[in-house]
């Protein structure tokens, strides 16, 4: 399915080779200190081609990053390159102006929804990111209930800008910077792994939603009624964490309930990444708003969309713009990126590879005590690393993991709490063959990493 000049991952020289600490040293004096991938993959990148990636020193790497997942269809997808060539010559930035293409992308995100969405929702472009779709979001939730709070998840990830760090979990971007957004109230989120109330599976019905309940019900409770909830199905930067399913339909029952907009963020989700076009589908609920971004193109193009509920279009003219809100080489590759999607039933290729990839990480962890949970949807999936002993974060381990993966030809992520989970975003149309290759290259990057397990657990 994926189409590629590559066949293997291929490593000539170590990591980083000679060219690439070129490239890294020089990034090092031009660049911001914020950079972070290439602390961790030391590598400059030459090409790349469906699943593969090529560095400057000619090394050949699986990338089951694919741009934090904005590659869905791998990179350089030849039908998409074709539709973005074709868009080039023609028209390129269109401001909010309706154009054919920009008119053919709205119609293909629509169709597909659920049925009994289609009619009823509609798009909002915004900038080009997805944080700033959150930011969108919830200023047209503020608009239309005329309420200032919002409900967020403890360990979710939104996005670095102001309103959107404000929503987010993690603390070490927040302690630097003062003056949050008010308003926002952080809620526990079904992380069974690491129970946010401290209980065990055996005693837990998920009290988390249960005390969201409470207090949203409780006319003491402190908090006024909020004009957004806001949370991801799947918390990917937070440690690929789906929800259950559960917390998820209480939470949609209980907005629904007090008349509260819900808000999905489905910037990582999104576009297939979890088996459904969206991640909502597999919850049997049907959000208010949904922030969609990341592989909204399927080629890495920047783009950002809202996708909504017609009763909540109170927006004013100019209430949310943004110079890049019309990309039309985005919107070429993403009917493209669709059309190949149907044609080559890639939702059902994730399915299938995504079942294989969980035996084969559910296999991994059995090799290994430092293992304490495997967990994802479709291809996004992650396997959460901790001391045996302790339970304590194995974050050094996870670390050593990432780079013993690296040398062993597979780019892989670290994420969640203490970055103690390595993580999984391959393309949606990975090959078996591919991604046998990677599972192997996986399981020796942890082989490697096992000498070192309690040298690791001493370093945290």
């Amino acid at each position: 399915m994926t189409h590629t000049a590559y066949r293997r991952a291929a490593l000539r020289t170590p990591v980083p080779g000679p060219l690439s600490k070129q490239y890294l040293d020089r990034q090092d004096e031009h660049e911001s200190s914020a950079r972070t991938y290439p602390r961790r993959l030391p590598i400059a990148v030459k090409r790349a081609q469906g699943s593969y990636l090529e560095d400057v020193d000619g090394n050949v790497y699986l990338d089951f990053l694919t741009g934090a997942g904005v590659l869905s269809l791998g990179h350089s997808h030849p039908e998409l390159v074709a539709a973005v060539t074709t868009q080039l010559g023609e028209f390129v930035h269109g401001l909010d102006l309706p154009t054919p293409i920009k008119d053919r992308f709205t119609e293909a995100q629509l169709s597909m929804l659920p049925e009994g969405m289609r009619d009823r929702m509609k798009m909002h472009f915004c900038g080009p990111t997805g944080a700033n779709g959150v930011e969108a979001a919830v200023k047209l939730c503020k608009i239309v209930t005329g309420r200032s709070d919002v409900i967020t998840f403890q360990g979710g990830f939104h996005g670095s800008t102001a309103a959107a760090m404000a929503l987010t979990g993690a603390l070490d971007t927040k302690e630097a910077v003062p003056n949050h957004l008010p308003g926002v109230h952080f809620f526990p989120y079904s992380y069974c792994a690491r129970c946010p109330l401290g209980l065990t599976p055996d005693t837990c019905e998920t009290n988390c939603v249960t005390y969201l309940e409470r207090a949203l019900n409780d006319s003491n409770g402190g908090i006024v009624k909020p004009a957004a909830v806001v949370m991801e199905l799947v918390q990917g930067e937070g440690g690929v964490i789906p929800a259950t399913k559960e917390f998820v339909q209480r939470v949609r029952a209980l907005t629904r309930e007090l008349e509260i907009p819900m808000v999905v963020d489905e910037v990582q989700t999104g576009c297939g990444r979890t088996g459904t076009w969206f991640a909502f589908e597999q919850y049997d609920i049907e959000p208010d708003v949904i922030v969609a971004s990341k592989a909204l193109s399927g080629i890495g193009l920047p783009i950002a969309a809202l996708i909504y509920d017609k009763a909540l279009d109170t927006w004013k003219p100019g209430a949310h713009i943004g110079t890049f809100r019309g990309n039309q080489l985005a919107f070429a590759a993403g009917v493209a990126a669709i059309e190949v999607v149907r044609r080559d039933r890639v939702l059902e290729n994730v399915a299938a590879r995504g079942a294989e990839l969980q035996a084969a990480l559910n296999e991994l962890a059995a090799r290994t005590p430092w293992a304490r949970e495997v967990r994802g949807l479709g291809l996004m999936w992650g396997i959460e690393l901790a001391d045996p002993a302790t339970g304590a974060p194995a974050s050094a381990l996870a670390r050593e993991v990432q780079a013993a993966a690296l040398r062993n030809g597979l780019i892989v992520e670290v994420g969640g709490r203490a970055d103690c989970v390595v993580r999984m975003l391959p393309p949606l149309n990975i090959s078996a063959e591919e991604l046998a290759e990677a599972c192997a290259a996986l399981t020796a990057a942890f082989d490697e990493a096992d000498e070192d397990f309690t040298a690791a657990a001493g370093r945290e």
